[in-house]
């Protein structure tokens, strides 16, 4: 700290002491403030008020710098959104693909810029359509897809080369690779072209979403499976989205969230390192994805924190110089778990507010949630609406106008510099495991998330955290009643339908022999996706497939933490 600085930050601390005893003690003998403390949803204290003094740590050239210049305080890029807008990518999967293929082509109309696919809890679980544990749960949650016949329905008339897909897929995820790979085969797309990400985080599955299907560092194979095969044949599509919205939604606050979602993007950089890969080559196609929370102020550092971070970390344990390896790109989601049942339109504020806080903190793409989404998946309505918040938001409200525009707040800053440091004071307990695997095994964050998450609802039921609508602003007469989408239970018997004539036509004898090379790459510890795509070219199902790994791979249970 230069003399100069040093000056500052000391005339500062002088001139808080000198309000306090001038102005502020005078108001607080007349009107007590209307709680002892105040605190965020992350239930961390909040000062009264930030000055120069709170930012003393922190170096304006080191720490914070410009935009599209290390450590990304600031953004990945110098022009922020005035060169380009994020992109506008709603979540939409529901019923069957033919349902989820005329959504897609509906939000496109209304100029959405990228998809993104929900699947449903038989296809996260790697079951199809007719296995006796997807009875009830066959397009509720998202889309069936059993096989790549389904999947040339979901995408049909979307020209994969120039629309980028999201898929929300974990377990089974190198097996939806393979199917999008050959539907893209099959409309002649140029691989060199095709962008997209899957999520492909297995690890945010242990930790807190529970959709898993084999032990973890099988499981982890298959990720880095992905990477080798997308930077050789598919370099510019992102084989992973490291999620820490999942882990939000547990219950972490949102210092935990970022920690563990960071922590978890080291662990697949260092299997990706020990598995030969160039970290320069398959780093850049890493990207993240975080949750957009109430906490305004909170959410904003959190994501500002998060490209410090991984900038940081990609540079001093990493080695790498090269920026794009250095910038950490990420979509957000705007936060499920606060949306209410109780005066659902309520929810359309909540929305908009932590859909700015993530334009403020820089998101490359967004997704705002419907209205509706507690009470069911979004009507076509609902989800209009939550477009029209982001196009409001980009079109008419001038916060896309300069780049990092709350940059110099001292509140802000001192708040991302809290991130940053607690951030790297999990890193050292994780690491202390040996790893965010060994970690995850020994229950560490999983422990972590339920505490948060317990401490959270306790608050609420003290009356300390408020929610409009539930624990306080009640209404006993609702507002009327709110139309929501109905999933036909014919969706089932239409898919089963499919699936028979899928298994009736395909070549049996290609099937097995397919299932066989696959089983086989698998033992011999080789990469898994070409022979996945060989299975999935001859249609084997995603249960078949995913059973055929299963047997050599075996199941993960959940010890008892």
């Amino acid at each position: 700290m230069t003399p100069e600085v040093k000056e500052e930050i000391t005339n500062a601390q002088a001139e808080v002491e000198r309000w306090e005893k001038e102005s502020l003690q005078k108001v607080l003998d007349k009107t007590p403030e209307r709680k002892k403390s105040f605190e965020g949803v992350s239930l961390e204290p909040v000062n009264r008020l930030y000055t120069e003094a709170d930012t003393e740590n922190i170096s304006v050239k080191e720490d914070i710098s410009f935009p599209g210049e290390f450590p990304y305080t600031r953004g990945i890029h110098p022009t922020g959104y005035r060169g380009r807008l994020w992109t506008m990518r709603q979540f939409a999967g529901f019923s069957s693909p033919e349902e989820t293929n005329k959504r897609f082509k509906y939000l496109m109309l209304q100029g959405q810029t990228g998809l993104s696919v929900a699947y449903d809890l038989p296809a996260l679980m790697g079951l199809d359509a007719d296995s006796p544990l997807s009875e009830g749960e066959v397009g509720k949650c998202g889309v069936a897809v059993s096989s790549l016949a389904d999947f040339e329905v979901l995408f049909d008339g979307i020209p994969l080369e120039q629309v980028t897909v999201s898929q929300t897929i974990n377990a089974p995820a190198s097996i939806f690779l393979a199917m999008y790979l050959v539907v893209a085969e099959k409309q002649g797309a140029d691989f060199n072209k095709i962008s997209g990400t899957l999520q492909n985080d297995i690890l945010k599955e242990y930790i807190a979403q529970k959709e898993w299907i084999y032990p973890i560092k099988p499981a982890m194979k298959l990720v880095i499976d992905t990477f080798e095969y997308c930077t050789k044949f598919v370099p510019k599509y992102n084989p992973i989205s490291v999620s820490g919205y999942h882990i939000r939604e547990a219950g972490a606050t949102a210092l935990q969230e970022l920690a563990f979602t960071l922590r978890d993007g080291v662990e697949y950089v260092q299997y990706g390192v020990e598995r030969g890969l160039s970290i320069d080559e398959f780093v850049p196609r890493i990207s993240f994805f975080f949750n957009a929370h109430n906490d305004f102020f909170e959410e904003i550092a959190k994501y500002r924190a998060a490209r410090v971070v991984w900038a940081k970390t990609m540079r001093e344990r990493f080695g790498s110089k090269n920026p794009r390896t250095l910038q950490l790109r990420f979509h957000t989601q705007t936060a499920g778990v606060s949306l209410t049942v109780q005066q659902p339109l309520n929810n359309i504020a909540r929305v908009a507010i932590q859909a700015l806080a993530g334009v403020l903190g820089g998101t490359q793409s967004l997704h705002t949630d419907a209205y509706d989404e507690a009470l069911a998946l979004p009507s076509n309505q609902a989800a209009l609406i939550a477009l029209r918040t982001q196009q409001i938001i980009a079109e008419e409200t001038g916060v896309v106008n300069t780049v990092d525009p709350l940059g110099g707040s001292w509140y802000l800053e001192s708040l991302t510099q809290k991130m940053v440091d607690g951030c790297f004071d999990y890193f050292d307990k994780i690491d202390g495991f040996g790893g965010m695997v060994e970690a995850v095994e020994a229950g560490f964050p999983q422990r972590e998330i339920q505490e948060s998450a317990y401490q959270y609802q306790k608050a609420v039921e003290r009356n300390e955290q408020t929610i409009v609508g539930v624990n306080k602003y009640q209404m006993e007469d609702e507002f009327s009643k709110i139309e929501i989408l109905q999933i036909d239970e014919n969706v089932r018997k239409h898919q089963l339908s499919r699936l028979e004539q899928t298994k009736k036509t395909r070549d049996k004898g290609a099937v097995s022999n397919a299932l066989d090379k696959l089983q086989k790459a698998a033992q011999a510890n080789e990469n898994t996706m070409p022979a996945t795509i060989e299975a999935v070219k001859a249609y084997a199902t995603v249960e078949e497939i995913s059973v055929a790994l299963r047997d050599v791979f075996g199941v993960y249970e959940e010890p008892a933490f």
